[in-house]
């Protein structure tokens, strides 16, 4: 048994239920489990559960089983199993097994049987309206329902014929017999069972009717000896039902249910219906577009497993519902990027500079650091000058602003590791637009450093004409444009940013990055941060932009 704790860490209250019960002897083991339901793809606020679930078994050197609750075939796909999958792996995290909630259909099943003749459930023939109606509100007790009272008989006689696919969906719901008065509205006799004529991923047109979460949940953790059942605040009013479930059914273990505060974070949706919504209304370019808050959005978008398992760490778990600022998201992604990303020079909106006394068809290479940081540079990198070379528009200024550090005519600038040059004529086209720079190269400052150490006003990034490979590069920003998407009456879809992707046809970079592999993690120097998407090929690069250096959303507030 292990307790290692940060002491840095932010408080884990679970953390410290679970050490409790294991050095009281209460388990020899903990037993974890994470269990998606899998009907669209993880998001962000999925980690935290997969870093508590994954994370305090490990820690205490027990074991998370991986559980996909697949009952509701309407929604599920095998498609959002494997994206699961690739998720947690992704994270960095091993699951001791791979579980289904179809596994245990047969047992549930068995166990409905089994509260049927216990007379603590029944086949309820009214209409889903009918059922709403009579489970009354918050203030009103339920009423109950005519069919209630159905005996034993009956009962087994129609939950055999529902199974069988005798009866029409909504025709019949197997429900608890408990209490229609409790204040509790989740004990108002809840629904076991409810027919579905629908192929289900894995068990295909074997069954007609489908358990509901709330009964097959508890019970799927007891076959797998959970011993803690974690879950967000969300299931907190579920518990009773939970237990009520354990207690009255003849289970292999009873699993204690913990709830916890759900991670949820400012311009941001979480709601899978909403997300749904978002890829199949195209307004993203699918489930991992890198606007999403989902993982494998995020991954594609160059996110660091690290910096997300990290926040989740730094976050903490607490009983506690609350927003999480995203430019917290967004420091732990720099933080890790600045440490682990090797720098480059990439130029997004390219002008062409030509040195006029740089000697024709000569290349000159020069050594730059990749790491930049680190006392010895992590290494180096090789980077061409040649005749021709481009720079950001946004670098030079024809009448330049008071405290102008770049390129202007007369002025002299550093271009970056190499050589100092000087705007000495602006060429524009027929429509006043600046096309071309005309500067000349200092020879006798090579790497950028004068010899007779004048001071130089500025350096910038840029890229060799000759040897710079194209490039299409997306900028990616934030999807929604205000905090609280969606908060009130709004509709969140009105509250889209519409600067959230800006797609450059034209970029350049260095050359050794031709032959970049997807995933592949970057910082254009001066820019930001970027990833080789996986639209990719060896002919056509593609990169998108993680995160600006700097919190560029702190000016606009």
């Amino acid at each position: 048994m292990s307790e290692s704790k940060d002491e840095s860490a932010a408080p884990n209250f679970v953390r410290d239920i679970i050490a409790d019960d294991l050095r009281s002897g209460k388990h020899p083991q903990i037993v974890t489990r994470f269990p998606p339901e899998p009907n669209g793809y993880l998001h962000i606020g999925h980690a935290k559960a997969i870093c508590v679930d994954f994370g305090l078994a490990k820690e205490f050197g027990g074991r998370c089983t991986l559980r996909f609750d697949d009952t509701n075939p309407v929604k599920e796909e095998t498609e959002f199993v494997e994206s699961i999958k690739e998720d947690i792996a992704w994270l960095g995290f091993e699951w001791s097994d791979i579980r289904f909630t179809s596994d245990y259909f047969d047992q549930l099943y068995a166990w409905a049987e089994d509260l049927i003749r216990a007379g603590k459930a029944y086949v309820d023939s009214q209409s889903a309206e009918q059922m709403k109606e009579g489970r009354g509100d918050f203030g009103t007790p339920g009423t109950n329902s005519p069919y209630r009272d159905r005996s034993v008989e009956e009962n087994l006689d129609l939950f055999r014929r529902m199974k069988a696919g005798e009866f029409a969906e909504g025709a019949h719901v197997l429900r608890a017999k408990i209490d229609m008065a409790s204040p509790n509205m989740n004990m108002r006799d809840p629904a076991l069972y409810r027919i579905l004529h629908a192929h289900h991923h894995r068990t295909g047109d074997a069954w007609h009717i489908y358990p509901t979460y709330d009964y097959a949940h508890g019970q799927s953790d007891a076959i797998e000896h959970v011993t803690h059942s974690l879950c967000t605040l969300e299931f907190e009013a579920h518990r009773p039902l939970y237990e009520w479930f354990i207690d009255n059914l003849d289970v292999p273990s009873k699993p204690r249910q913990i709830e916890f505060a759900r991670l949820n974070f400012t311009y941001m949706v979480m709601s899978k219906r909403k997300l749904r919504q978002l890829v199949e209304e195209d307004h993203v370019l699918g489930w991992d577009d890198p606007r999403m808050p989902t993982l494998s959005g995020m991954r594609r978008r160059g996110f660091s497993p690290a910096a997300i398992v990290n926040l989740c760490e730094r976050v903490g778990v607490s009983k506690r519902n609350s927003q999480v600022d995203v430019s917290l998201l967004e420091h732990a992604v720099r933080d890790d990027l600045n440490q682990h990303s090797p720098r480059h020079m990439g130029v997004m909106r390219p002008l062409e500079v030509v040195l006029e006394n740089f000697p024709d068809d000569h290349t000159e290479w020069f050594e730059a650091p990749q790491f930049p940081g680190r006392e010895d540079g992590g290494g180096t990198r090789r980077i061409p000058l040649t005749k021709v070379v481009y720079v950001e528009h946004d670098d030079f200024m024809e009448e330049p602003v008071k405290k102008w550090r770049r390129l202007a005519p007369g002025v002299e600038v550093r271009l970056r590791y190499a050589a100092l040059v000087t705007c000495k004529e602006v060429v524009k086209n027929d429509v006043g637009d600046v096309v071309r720079l005309v500067c000349t190269w200092d020879p006798e400052a090579k790497g950028g450093n004068p010899a007779d150490g004048r001071k130089v006003k500025g350096t910038i990034h840029w890229v060799s004409a000759e040897h710079g490979v194209p490039a299409t590069v997306r900028n990616y920003d934030r999807l929604f444009s205000v905090e609280n998407p969606g908060a009130g009456e709004t509709n969140f879809l009105d509250q889209l940013n519409p600067d959230s992707l800006e797609v450059l046809e034209g970029a350049r970079v260095e050359p050794d990055l031709a032959q970049a592999e997807p995933g592949t993690r970057i910082q254009f120097e001066r820019l930001g941060y970027y990833c080789v998407d996986p639209d990719s090929s060896p002919d056509a690069l593609v990169i998108n932009r993680t995160i600006t250096l700097r919190d560029s959303w702190a000016k606009k507030s």
